[in-house]
């Protein structure tokens, strides 16, 4: 089970190997998601609505804007980015992990609560994303960027973009979108922590035959795809916000908005693209969430019980 586990003492996890845990799972799983990824964000920084029936811009659905990647810019075009994005994914899935396993552990030793009830998991669950959020932001960043930009690149490599970035628009520039990404990332990873320690007891109750990492898969998808409905409109905020001052190479895919913070952007969507604007992306952005999530608490636990039965040996 995620989390800090009272009834298993002799098997309690240390931070470092939560650690090493969230980090391969985060690792295997970016490898996996990574076209999703660039099509989601491809789709959340379009003006233009994203619509089979009114095709004004570039991309206007899943399989089209699959084939015009594919075409124009070749198989490597879904792995753009991908440096940064494994670094993220590297980094995050160690911090949230980590913190997780501290906080459930700190909660169950400094009050009367249970660390595996549902309630407890979602605070340390979106606690935990905040503080790995703050920790990879420049690297959600970078990671941002390169999925945008078309051909010709705007950026050779890593250290390229790192250093133009920095000369050109400050070091505050990694940390652009942060405020949205904070507001939305602690319900959703607190959802995320509530619906699968929900569902994977429903589940191991309902069918106790079944191998734990199918529990553990089903329960991920499902947790992912709640969350991320529920908080979609900030994680277009963030990406749009991530993407300011890199207009000239976004000029291919279409028009293009400079906003001046978190509230301007909020009224600029509702107002030039309605209610569906803040909803970009989303199927996508939905099934990269179920793939995601359930691979990442797939390989968390699979990876811990590794760890596990290492000690025990």
């Amino acid at each position: 089970m995620v989390g800090y586990d009272p009834s298993a003492p002799g098997s309690a996890l240390t931070p470092e190997e939560a650690a090493l845990a969230g980090s391969a799972a985060g690792m295997v799983t970016r490898a996996l998601i990574s076209p999703l990824d660039v099509i989601k964000i491809r789709f959340q920084l379009q003006i233009e609505q994203v619509s089979w029936r009114n095709r004004q811009g570039k991309y206007w659905g899943l399989w089209q804007a699959t084939r015009c990647i594919l075409t124009e810019e070749g198989l490597p075009a879904f792995w753009k980015g991908h440096v940064p994005a494994q670094l993220l994914s590297v980094c995050y899935g160690a911090v949230q992990f980590a913190s997780f396993e501290a906080l459930t552990k700190l909660v169950h030793r400094k009050t009367s609560y249970n660390s595996q009830t549902p309630g407890v998991h979602f605070l340390c669950g979106g606690l935990a994303a905040c503080s790995a959020t703050f920790t990879c932001q420049p690297l959600d960043t970078l990671r941002t960027r390169f999925a945008a930009q078309g051909e010709p690149k705007m950026y050779r490599n890593l250290r390229h973009a790192v250093g133009t970035m920095f000369r050109s628009e400050g070091p505050f520039t990694f940390y652009r979108g942060l405020t949205p990404t904070l507001v939305a990332v602690f319900p959703y990873a607190g959802l995320q922590f509530f619906f699968y320690n929900i569902l994977k007891k429903f589940l191991a109750q309902q069918d106790s035959k079944s191998k734990g990492g199918l529990h553990s898969l089903v329960s991920g998808s499902c947790a992912g795809v709640v969350s991320k409905t529920l908080t979609y409109p900030f994680d277009l905020i963030k990406k749009r916000l991530q993407v300011g001052g890199f207009e000239q190479a976004r000029m291919q895919f279409g028009q293009v908005r400079t906003y001046h913070g978190f509230v301007d952007c909020v009224v600029r969507i509702g107002r030039e693209e309605g209610l569906r604007g803040y909803f970009k992306g989303l199927s996508p952005s939905l099934l990269k969430a179920a793939v995601s999530t359930g691979f990442t608490f797939f390989w968390y636990e699979f990876f811990i019980n590794a760890i596990v039965s290492l000690k025990r040996s």
